[in-house]
């Protein structure tokens, strides 16, 4: 059976972009369409008003030239950099009026996308010299997936699934319906026979042993305390991948890391990132606009 793939991450961003444009957009901008005519030109600094991880400039420099492809964007520093408070990330040049519209829309990738990537290294860091991978989960901003997991992989962590369509993953409803952990993975093989990993959430010991029994491929151990998850991890003695779930924030991941999964997946990556703090300065241009 032919898996259906998700849109390439360009081709997705600029119909992410142009729908975001006129959203924002709509019919005009009333206020710089009064002030700024189109022949006033000048540039601006993007700049940074705290210290965080670049995330997003590719799509932060598409929406200013979607809008006007004549605008100039130099970056300053690159996505996976740190920058601290004032450091200047990239500068834009050409029609202001063009830059102000943009100027939201561009602001909020960077913005959104670099808390993401700043959120994930802070993980990444309290987990660091332990050999597990941090994975993101589905629990993202509706249409922001796609570029939500490469902040991600930016930040250093890595992805899970992309969505319901590239990889089986039993999940406690699943299990309800089917009746049991044993009945969900056999009913998943009976229809995919050839070969396809299966990844089964566990709540508890009895359902570890039920998942084993099976020929689970990785055994997500859901919102376990750190005594329960060493004892099933124990238990299932690398006879399936190992990932853990549930509850993990910066104070305890690390104290999860020592367990001796292989995974630890984090929801807070991106459905509680916060947005970081950047702004756009106008520097100078070549007229006054008319009174």
């Amino acid at each position: 059976m032919k898996r259906k793939k998700s849109i390439p991450l360009n081709e997705y961003a600029s119909m992410l972009i142009n729908a975001s444009l006129a959203e924002d957009i709509g019919s005009g901008d009333l206020t710089t369409d009064s002030i700024v005519p189109l022949t006033v030109k000048g540039k601006a600094t993007i700049l940074a008003k705290e210290r965080f991880v670049i995330a997003g400039l590719l799509f932060t420099e598409k929406v200013f030239r979607t809008l006007d492809e004549n605008i100039k964007f130099k970056r300053h520093v690159n996505d996976g950099d740190t920058v601290n408070r004032g450091d200047a990330i990239a500068s834009v040049s050409g029609r202001l009026a063009n830059i102000l519209k943009a100027e939201r829309v561009a602001l909020n990738f960077l913005q959104r996308l670099s808390g993401v990537a700043t959120l994930t290294g802070r993980f990444i860091k309290e987990i660091r010299g332990t050999g597990v991978k941090i994975l993101d989960t589905r629990k993202t901003t509706p249409c922001m997936r796609i570029l939500e997991r490469y902040a991600v992989r930016v930040g250093g962590g890595e992805n899970h699934r992309f969505g319901l369509f590239d990889a089986i993953l039993i999940k406690d409803n699943h299990i309800k319906i089917a009746g049991g952990v044993e009945k969900a993975i056999k009913r998943v093989k009976e229809k995919y026979p050839k070969g396809m990993s299966v990844e089964v959430e566990v709540k508890d010991l009895k359902e570890v042993k039920e998942a084993l029994k099976c020929g689970a491929d990785v055994i997500m151990l859901d919102n376990m305390d750190t005594a329960m998850i060493k004892k099933a991890v124990s238990l299932i003695g690398k006879r399936a991948l190992v990932e853990v779930s549930g509850g993990v924030t910066l104070k305890n991941v690390r104290r999860i890391a020592s367990c001796g999964a292989d995974f630890i997946s984090i929801g807070a990556l991106t459905h509680s990132a916060r947005a970081v703090d950047a702004s756009l300065e106008i520097e100078k241009w070549n007229q006054r606009p008319r009174r």
